[in-house]
């Protein structure tokens, strides 16, 4: 993002405060049903009825967009996200982590850790989250841009026309935190994976 002078400007984001002015524009229940039903909108899989949580040292990436979009479940609920979308991605210090709580055992963590001396490689990443924060810089961000013209991110990183999207170049986020519905990806290579089952409730943040 850049000033009124032409410089690059960087800080805290608060992502929190950018999901309350993105749901709203897709929080529709029935406008989104409909355009899921009639194909609108890209549902490539139904979602489990558990969040997870990933955090990062740091992330980097380029061709970055973001837009508010709906995952569905199971039961063909509607799931309010904000996608954010991203070419060529590297994470260093990945950690994955849901907790599920079961009758009897109580609660029971599966984790995933990779990236510790090789950062973790992802080729179209597309992350849809319900909570980011960190610290993030961009270049050459466009905030505002209608979702169904975005062009920096992949070539499948486009949401509904007249709804609110914002890409960028690039982008860098040192100490990501992120609850998410769903990951996918075109490539996703992890150095150095390691996954844990434990019992109690042990979370990456």
């Amino acid at each position: 993002m850049k000033d009124a002078h032409g410089r690059h400007v960087t800080g805290r984001i608060s992502w929190r405060r950018f999901a309350v002015l993105t749901v709203p524009a897709v929080a529709g229940t029935a406008a989104l049903g409909i355009a899921l039903a009639n194909g609108a909108l890209a549902a490539s899989f139904a979602v489990s009825g558990q969040q997870f949580k990933v955090s990062a040292d740091r992330l980097t990436g380029d061709g970055f967009a973001q837009y508010g979009s709906v995952d569905t479940n199971a039961r063909g609920d509607l799931l309010p996200v904000a996608v954010t979308a991203i070419k060529t991605a590297e994470l260093h210090h990945l950690c994955q982590s849901v907790v599920t709580h079961l009758p009897v055992l109580g609660d029971i963590s599966l984790n995933l850790t990779a990236g510790a001396d090789k950062p973790v490689q992802a080729s179209d990443l597309f992350v849809d989250a319900t909570q980011l924060s960190g610290d993030a810089s961009f270049h050459r961000i466009e905030i505002g841009r209608d979702a169904s013209t975005l062009t920096k991110g992949p070539a499948d990183a486009k949401g509904l026309q007249d709804l609110f999207a914002q890409q960028a170049d690039d982008i860098a986020i040192n100490h990501l935190r992120q609850t998410a519905w769903s990951t996918n990806a075109g490539t996703f290579r992890l150095s150095g994976l390691s996954m844990k089952v434990s019992k109690g409730a042990k979370e990456c943040f």
